[in-house]
């Protein structure tokens, strides 16, 4: 009932507005009185009495809109699906030009198991409605519906809209996990069909792979996809990033190679001189991280995690004047790195800015208690967070034990 407001049509009351070809003044009079009614147990916020009256309405006066129009609207907030289909349909066939009315039908059609005339109603009234509840609503009986009839394309770009309008909303936010899932799902199915034996379909199983944390199986597909199509876009790189985390020398060691060769191809080639600084600055080898990570600047300046390596590399190198512009920085381009602030909560408080350090100290144990959530649920579903916080932590040590 919570909509309703939005629906709901102001009644003409005054004789005036009664049609001009009733038979008696009469039935002008009984028109106007039900309408007065009507409208005094909306105000009361008893929709269930204004729904007889507003019958009444339309049984005196069939070209209504307003009556129509909104027994329409009580109807469907009743639950009585099919009453009104039939009230908003006439109301719509009176003004054709009401969208919040084909919405509502819509959203009707839908519940009373009339998918099709639903999509048709929804489809068309969606673009022009501009009360941002209407569309929320309007906007996710579409989606639903697209999704049920694996028009997965459709619903993606319903989904756009609306997160454009609400982009923090968590029921937005789960609708969309779900619909690209089923999208890319969908896709894996096709690679599947069209090309099993292919490079790219390697690839795929090696990133589902990643996913659930099986890194090896992954490594093996990786290898596999790049021995069929040694140029495959992507491939070389992602084995690199697991060849990199791995805990054996040997893959370390092939990692280095590729990033390597990868630079020497392409000297502007920034990932890989940042992913090169990061594997030095782990084995402490912080001269050198210096010079790959000022490489990977000289690129891109404006790489958070960057500028917060070569942070890391001069605090290792007993340069941490010079590191703390790069720190600042970095937390600047990314806010979300729990470690980040933690080391300038040390900075800061080794030249004697105690405020300061406290309120990055604080900022660190909120952000920390946020990831520590955040791994937990990750580690319940069995999946590895999309954006790893391992370099954050583990290269080069963390300052003051973290």
């Amino acid at each position: 009932m919570r909509s309703l407001k939005y629906f709901v049509f102001p009644l003409c009351l005054a004789a005036s507005c009664a049609p001009a070809q009733t038979s008696s003044t009469s039935t002008a009079a009984q028109i106007v009185l039900h309408s007065q009614k009507a409208q005094q147990y909306l105000r009361e916020k008893q929709p269930k009495l204004a729904i007889p009256e507003l019958k009444a309405v339309v049984r005196l006066d069939p070209n209504n809109l307003d009556a129509e129009a909104n027994l329409g609207v009580l109807l469907y907030f009743q639950g009585d699906y099919a009453g009104a289909n039939q009230a908003l349909s006439k109301a719509l066939a009176l003004h054709p030009d009401i969208p919040k009315l084909q919405a509502l039908l819509g959203m009707s059609e839908e519940r009373s198991g009339d998918p099709q005339h639903a999509v048709k109603d929804l489809a068309a009234a969606f673009p022009q409605l501009h009360d941002q509840k209407i569309q929320m609503e309007a906007g996710l009986s579409l989606i639903h519906l697209y999704q049920a009839h694996d028009q997965l394309a459709e619903a993606a770009g319903i989904v756009r809209q609306l997160q454009a309008l609400q982009p923090k909303n968590p029921q937005l936010i789960y609708v969309a996990y779900r619909l690209y899932s089923d999208l890319a799902g969908e896709q894996l199915l096709s690679l599947s069909l069209v090309a099993p034996d292919s490079a790219q379909m390697h690839a795929a199983m090696a990133y589902e792979d990643t996913m659930q944390n099986n890194d090896q199986a992954a490594i093996a597909q990786y290898r596999k996809a790049l021995a069929i199509n040694p140029k495959l876009p992507g491939a070389e790189f992602a084995l690199a990033q697991l060849l990199q985390h791995a805990n054996d020398v040997k893959q370390q060691q092939e990692a280095t190679s590729i990033y390597e060769q990868a630079l020497r191809e392409n000297p502007y080639d920034e990932p890989s001189a940042l992913a090169l600084g990061d594997m030095n600055l782990t084995q402490g080898n912080f001269k050198i991280a210096q010079t790959y990570y000022e490489r990977a600047l000289k690129i891109d300046p404006e790489d958070a995690e960057a500028n917060f390596g070569l942070a890391k590399a001069l605090i290792g190198n007993n340069e941490s004047k010079q590191a703390l512009p790069y720190l600042e920085k970095s937390i600047r381009l990314d806010p979300t790195n729990a470690s980040a602030h933690f080391r300038l909560a040390t900075l800061y408080r080794q030249e004697g800015r105690e405020q300061d350090a406290r309120q990055q100290l604080q900022i660190f144990q909120r952000l920390r208690k946020l990831k520590d959530k955040l791994s937990d649920l990750y580690k319940q579903m069995r999946m590895k967070p999309v954006h790893q916080e391992n370099r954050h932590d583990s290269q080069g040590g963390m300052a003051g034990g973290q």
